[in-house]
């Protein structure tokens, strides 16, 4: 559309009903189905995460080969020209149109600029999810490891007759879960308290 963020909203506030702009000028919450279906696609992912630190309009071509790259895992110096028009096209007719409708860049066609809009922000943490890596949950394998080991150790007593009942081997083996089971509360009790001041 290319009049600009700000100035595009205002105009849709008045020949549209529903407004991207609230009363205090502030963009209005996207619903979650329009994030996940404008975050659907690799390639507007990626073309919030290059705009996400740039301040000012951006050159399609500068965009398209950047995009590009990232997709063949190469730098911009080694794309073919077939591998910039092909990410070019379709982000000048699908992608950054789409983007512009919901107001998340401005897209100037007729200059080939792109830039970044106020409510793109409402998309930044649903990009940082994507992009940090999992983390590995230290717990179930300290949980396997006790079982293991109270597994073994039980084993052991039987074998050389230490304990005969039932009874003993289940509470040690329960005692040792028990313990950490506590040691896993306590070491989450920060997380959970720093969740419940967020919510």
């Amino acid at each position: 559309m290319g009049v600009g963020c700000e100035n595009e909203s205002r105009q849709r506030q008045t020949v549209e009903p529903v407004s991207s702009v609230g009363s205090d000028d502030k963009p209005t919450v996207l619903p979650k189905d329009d994030i996940f279906h404008l975050l659907q696609t690799q390639r507007r992912r990626d073309v919030l995460r290059y705009l996400q630190d740039r301040d000012g309009p951006i050159e399609l071509r500068n965009l398209a080969e950047q995009v590009a790259a990232w997709e063949q895992e190469t730098t911009i110096e080694s794309l073919t020209s077939s591998e910039r028009q092909r990410v070019y096209i379709s982000l000048y007719q699908t992608h950054l149109p789409k983007l512009d409708e919901h107001d998340i860049v401005d897209y100037n066609k007729d200059r080939g600029l792109v830039e970044r809009c106020p409510r793109a922000s409402q998309l930044e943490s649903y990009l940082d999810v994507q992009s940090q890596q999992p983390v590995r949950d230290p717990w179930p394998r300290r949980y396997g490891t006790v079982v293991l080991l109270c597994g073994v150790l039980s084993g052991g007593a039987i074998v050389l007759g230490e304990f005969s009942s039932p009874f003993w081997l289940t509470l040690l083996v329960l005692a040792a879960v028990g313990l950490v089971a506590v040691a896993h509360w306590w070491s989450n009790r920060g997380e959970l308290d720093r969740e419940s001041v967020l919510s």
